[in-house]
């Protein structure tokens, strides 16, 4: 399944909008859409959150911002932000019942996750990606690391919609937004 990243400052680069974006996800029939923001201010991105919200009726998913989970259907976050709250308990506690995934990188880190409250981990990244620094290329080898995940998982970085995973979830967003350009 398609799980759709709409990450705001890809969006603007591109000169796509979050209609554009989100008609094409539906286009796809992606079941969930994560909405990524990392320089906007909070105000920005609730705004924005809120806007998504009035017109993607599916899962909804914010990255980083464990305290808008409220706007939506759950919360993503990486690594650095199991720092801020120290445990996956700790987050639990703000989110409650609502999804929580957890970006993955490697072995013992997907080892960690198999202890923890999660509903999925993002693995990756795949191949290189325009949305992200990433510091390491799991490649084909993530379909190997994948299967140590207790939990649903969804590959990431990098990847374009005619790849196929045997995991849940392939995360796409620069895919999505070449074809939004593409369309014209």
């Amino acid at each position: 399944m398609i799980y759709s990243l709409l990450d705001w400052d890809l969006l603007k680069k591109n000169g796509v909008t979050i209609e554009q974006f989100i008609k094409k996800a539906n286009e796809l029939n992606s079941p969930i859409l994560q909405y990524r923001d990392k320089n906007s201010s909070f105000e920005d991105v609730k705004d924005r959150l809120l806007k998504i919200r009035k017109i993607w009726d599916k899962t909804l998913i914010i990255n980083d911002y464990v305290e808008l989970v409220e706007f939506c259907d759950g919360v993503h976050i990486g690594q650095e932000d199991l720092l801020k709250y120290k445990t996956i308990k700790e987050v639990r506690k703000i989110i409650g019942f609502k999804m929580l995934g957890l970006s993955t990188h490697n072995r013992e880190e997907i080892l960690e996750a198999n202890r923890m409250d999660l509903d999925y981990i993002g693995l990756g990244a795949y191949r290189v990606t325009t949305t992200k620094e990433v510091t390491s290329i799991g490649g084909k080898n993530l379909i190997e690391l994948s299967k140590l995940s207790i939990h649903d998982v969804a590959i990431i970085g990098g990847v374009k919609i005619s790849d196929r995973f045997p995991t849940k979830y392939k995360v796409i967003g620069s895919d999505i937004i070449n074809l939004i350009k593409k369309d014209g």
